[in-house]
């Protein structure tokens, strides 16, 4: 169930060269890989690490790649709040040879029988419960704690200090943010969003965006501008 875990490519590429891609770097670097080249979609982002060249888009990517051994490389996506997006990367460099990093910290508690999909990212002091799934390319941030028998769908990004209790269901590319608290047996739709701190009691619909303590859905104007901000 967690063999990915131990498949790191000696060399790795990362895509995105903001925070998470900072934050992810150490991870792959103690488990064995090396960060050979940067890319990121928007042509303005600066290179996040001196010594590690930077590249902007696809077709750069494609030039870059061009004559190398993609069995021998990995890819690693430290793109915050688009998982729609990690998930696009995840099959187009998956189908050019490349290999996802599933990146989990040393500090991390991970239940033995807990199920990582493949390109996930499980950071700095996290809790995993027992029998948790967890899809691909998620990101499960610092001291989140996700409980027993908790299913996160495909792309879906749990913030610092956000805790999952038991039994929980979250459909894809939702984003839980920091320091929210979902209580046992909510569902949490598809590219729904949890805002920081609020206390979700009950069952979240796709596409919406809750706030508060209890939690409460936005009003129609401040979710399209929600959604308008994370899309951007």
């Amino acid at each position: 169930m967690r063999e990915n875990l131990n498949q790191t490519p000696s060399q790795v590429i990362l895509w995105g060269g903001f925070g998470q891609a900072k934050l992810v770097r150490p991870v792959i670097e103690l488990q064995g890989g090396k960060i050979i080249a940067v890319f990121d979609d928007n042509p303005k982002t600066p290179p996040p690490f001196e010594e590690v060249p930077m590249y902007h888009g696809w077709d750069e990517f494609i030039s870059w790649v061009e004559g190398k051994d993609c069995s021998a490389l990995g890819f690693c996506l430290g793109i915050n709040s688009k998982g729609r997006r990690r998930l696009e990367l995840h099959e187009k460099l998956t189908q050019t040879g490349l290999t996802p990093v599933t990146a989990v910290h040393p500090s991390a508690v991970i239940a033995k029988d807990a199920v990582i999909g493949d390109g996930s990212q499980i950071m700095a002091g996290t809790i995993i419960g027992p029998e948790v799934e967890i899809g691909r390319q998620c990101i499960v941030n610092a001291k989140a704690s996700v409980d027993h028998e908790c299913v996160i769908g495909d792309g879906v990004e749990i913030s610092p200090g956000a805790t999952l209790c038991g039994m929980i269901r979250v459909g894809e590319n939702a984003i839980i943010s920091a320091g929210a608290t979902v209580l046992p047996v909510v569902k949490i739709g598809a590219d729904a969003t949890v805002g920081a701190g609020a206390v979700v009691n009950k069952d979240v619909a796709p596409g919406t965006t809750v706030v508060g303590v209890p939690a409460k859905e936005l009003s129609k104007n401040k979710r399209i501008n929600s959604i308008a901000n994370k899309e951007a």
